[in-house]
């Protein structure tokens, strides 16, 4: 039944063949209440809207997606931005080492994952450098006695070494070379400079093969 302050003409609903009561709210009807649930003939409310109110609903929602839509553009915006002023800043970085900014933007590429590297095969995801982790890891090689000349060497031959785990690739493999093979001083810089794709080795598959040789000990 409808319930209301005010008492609804049956003028003001029509019925469909399928027992709907259609509503026009063009008509005001104060206090309309509809039905909770339906009836045994299985009819439902169906509420027609004036033209000019479609208009202003249409309108409504098209403005508020325009808005939300204008956010993420803007916010888009922003974090390319950000992302083309930190890759500008890691080219800076590799330039230094007598790099020009092409070559140090195709050392970042295959350090990353932005260009296919035989090194990382399929798995390695794009992403973005950061200056300090860059940083972190020159400076680590240059402690173990490369100067700046050796270093562009280095990153000739192996690019990738800017994109390994400092603490969990590079610095783990230069502390077995010392611990098991007794390499170090001059001797680690002799073979940093001959194979420095040993800084990268994360595998041992110890002859039984994984299939991701261009990173295994075995190759060592």
């Amino acid at each position: 039944m409808l319930r209301g302050s005010s008492a609804v003409s049956l003028s003001t609903c029509e019925y469909s063949s399928s027992c709907s009561p259609v509503l026009d709210t063009s008509i005001r009807i104060p206090n309309l209440v509809l039905p909770s649930r339906n009836s045994s003939c299985g009819f439902r409310p169906i509420v027609h809207m004036s033209v000019n109110q479609r208009k202003f609903c249409n309108l409504k929602f098209t403005s508020r997606k325009w808005r939300i839509n204008s956010v993420k553009v803007v916010q888009a915006v922003l974090l390319e931005d950000e992302q083309k002023k930190t890759w500008e800043e890691c080219k800076e970085i590799v330039s230094t080492l007598s790099f020009s900014i092409d070559e140090a933007d195709s050392i970042l590429k295959k350090a990353f994952g932005w260009v296919r590297s035989p090194y990382w095969g399929e798995e390695r995801n794009k992403e973005l450098p950061k200056g300090e982790m860059i940083s972190e890891t020159l400076d680590y090689l240059k402690g173990l006695g490369l100067n700046d000349e050796d270093l562009h060497k280095l990153l000739k031959k192996f690019p990738e070494v800017l994109g390994c785990s400092l603490a969990d690739e590079v610095q783990t493999n230069v502390g077995m070379l010392e611990k098991d093979w007794g390499i170090k001083g001059k001797a680690l810089r002799n073979l940093l400079l001959r194979n420095p794709k040993v800084l990268g080795y994360n595998v041992d598959c110890k002859g039984d093969c994984m299939a991701q040789c261009t990173r295994c000990w075995v190759r060592f």
